[in-house]
């Protein structure tokens, strides 16, 4: 245990020639609002806005120093894993080449571009992104290369131990409770190991998106179990099974200390840093700073440190976001309304409307009958509770009306 606690010290001094340690930030709004003393490991300060960098330049560097003569190296990678890779692949100047989905939004593959420069080259295969490592692997057999793994690499997991030597180093002591995102397990299995292999007994929480949660599903399993499905809109932490070498560090956690958050909860947790302390997350950033009001009672008067994971947010993604924050909070929904065909009809409907309402959106879908159309309607309100009043005024006038916002495979098709 004291080979892995210098192992990671040397990997955060290796690091100091590279970039600064990323912030560690008292946050007054967060520590008012709970009522505890709550700090924020700014991971989404990195010179590539995420933890990733860690863990690929510590595999990188100590594969060039048992294989110097190694020049290529190969990832896998939709996301800040790859602009991890890519930093490390100009700063080393090896060449590195990086396999990503044809469906990785421009803006990813454009910033893994800008961090390797002629150092790397972008190979688009695959529609997801299993089938983008199958071609990395291959690409690897036939080229020699060396694959760096996002997390589940015994060299990776050191690197994102050096997110924990920072924190102590930054706060001088211990603090009661660190609260960790968890997606394939790198970052908590880094932090966990390093803690107690120090003999830190801080108390620790690990946060999974609801529609990606490995890690629980592995504790219930015993083993690393691959999701049915996993929802991929925490993209940076949807992981279908955690990695054997992660879970291995965190099998002894308590699953009452692995917290579950809703995608659409989380984007009002990353509207509210946004709009109030104007901190950008991305989906996974913000986990840990979602389940803050699960734990109240668990940090009251506490000092908490919360690792903000990653900052790499395409704001073409923020309507979306307040869609699904709007839609968790209660405040808007669509409906299937069936409307008679005649005039004056729409005029009625709008005057059932209350005053904070407010229609999003009107779509005519269909007809179902030379007298009825069917419609999406979308209803904008300011309070819940609204809405009681609204579906009750809807049925004494003899409106037929299926609420379809919480119906996933509806809402997916038409909204």
């Amino acid at each position: 245990m004291a080979d892995f606690v210098s192992a990671a010290q040397a990997a955060t001094e290796a690091m100091r020639g590279v970039f600064p340690p990323t912030p560690l930030a008292r946050n007054d709004y967060l520590s008012d609002r709970f009522g505890a003393d709550i700090w924020l490991k700014r991971e989404d300060l990195s010179p590539v806005r995420s933890y990733k960098i860690r863990g690929a330049f510590t595999a990188m560097r100590k594969r060039l120093e048992a294989a110097p003569d190694q020049r290529q190296f190969v990832c896998a990678s939709a996301g800040n894993h790859a602009q991890g890779v890519a930093f490390a692949c100009r700063h080393f100047g090896v060449q590195g080449t990086i396999f990503m989905p044809v469906t990785t939004p421009q803006q990813k593959i454009m910033k893994t571009r800008s961090f390797g420069g002629d150092r790397v080259e972008i190979r688009l295969v695959g529609d997801i992104f299993d089938q983008s490592l199958a071609a990395a692997q291959e690409f690897c057999r036939m080229a020699g290369a060396h694959f760096l793994a996002p997390f589940d690499d015994d060299d990776v997991i050191e690197g994102q131990a050096s997110v924990a030597v920072e924190m102590l180093d930054q706060l001088g002591s211990a603090p009661d409770m660190v609260v960790l995102p968890v997606g394939g397990g790198g970052i908590g299995a880094g932090v966990t190991r390093y803690l107690r292999a120090a003999g830190i007994e801080t108390a620790l929480r690990y946060v999974e998106p609801a529609g990606g949660a490995s890690l629980r599903a592995a504790l219930e399993a015993g083993e690393p179990t691959r999701l049915a499905r996993v929802d991929s809109f925490v993209d940076g932490a949807s992981v279908a099974m955690i990695g054997a070498r992660t879970f291995s560090a965190l099998r002894s956690t308590s699953p009452a200390h692995v917290l579950v958050a809703p995608e659409n909860r989380i984007c009002i947790t990353m509207l509210d840093m946004l709009n109030v302390e104007g901190i950008v997350l991305e989906p996974a950033g913000a986990l840990a700073l979602d389940v803050l009001p699960q734990l109240v009672a668990d940090i009251e008067g506490k000092r908490v440190v919360c690792l903000t994971s990653g900052g790499n947010f395409d704001f073409e993604r923020l309507p979306e976001v307040k869609e699904r924050a709007m839609r968790y909070q209660g405040v808007k929904k669509y409906m299937m309304l069936r409307l008679p065909q005649r005039p004056g009809a729409l005029r009625d409907f709008l005057e059932i409307l209350g005053p904070e309402d407010d229609i999003a959106r009107f779509e005519y879908l269909k007809k179902t009958a030379r007298n009825f159309g069917t419609v999406l309607i979308g209803i904008e309100t300011t309070r819940p509770e609204n809405f009681d009043g609204l579906f009750a005024r809807m049925t004494a006038q003899g409106l037929i009306y299926t609420d379809i916002t919480e119906d996933e495979v509806m809402a997916g098709f038409v909204i």
